[in-house]
């Protein structure tokens, strides 16, 4: 019988990803050691693991997610990651991979893309976008590239 699904990402730093993975599942590591951690979750049933490892950005990897119940748990979860610091993408009501769904992305400090997803319905589309794109189908918003920092600065004369 299977107890938990078990995922093992590589890292290029593990206190960023230890700091980002504590705020995305809410807990903490059970074991962390120089160059590894893991977290085993009841809820979702989930062994997660990240290896210090040199890797190539662009892998196979497509996104990692879990789905929830209803719209409420997608911004309940949503509201927890953005107080927690993470940044947030919103993407409701959309049409991706033949069904209409309420979602959150976030991605990890590596560019690891995770969505937060209720599926509302079926769909006989495949994405709401341009039917010979499919980049715009289950597959996650581009990540910002840097932090936006915006600087307030007084217009009065002097």
């Amino acid at each position: 019988m299977i107890k938990r699904m078990h995922v093992a990402i590589n890292c290029s730093d593990l206190q960023k990803s230890l700091d980002f993975y504590r705020a995305f599942f809410g807990a903490e590591p059970s074991k962390v050691k120089d160059n590894y951690a893991k977290f085993e979750l009841d809820n979702p049933s989930l062994h997660f693991s990240l290896n210090v490892r040199p890797f190539e950005k662009k892998g196979v990897l497509n996104h990692l997610g879990f789905q929830v119940d209803n719209t409420e748990e997608v911004l309940a979860m949503g509201e927890r990651l953005r107080q927690s610091g993470l940044l947030l993408i919103d993407e409701m009501n959309t049409t991706c991979c033949y069904a209409v769904q309420d979602k959150v992305w976030v991605y990890d400090p590596d560019g690891n893309a995770w969505e937060i997803f209720y599926t509302k319905e079926d769909s006989e589309f495949e994405s709401a976008g341009d039917l010979q794109d499919m980049s715009l189908c289950c597959a996650p918003p581009s990540a910002p590239s840097a932090p936006v920092t915006i600087e307030f600065t007084s217009f009065k004369k002097k």
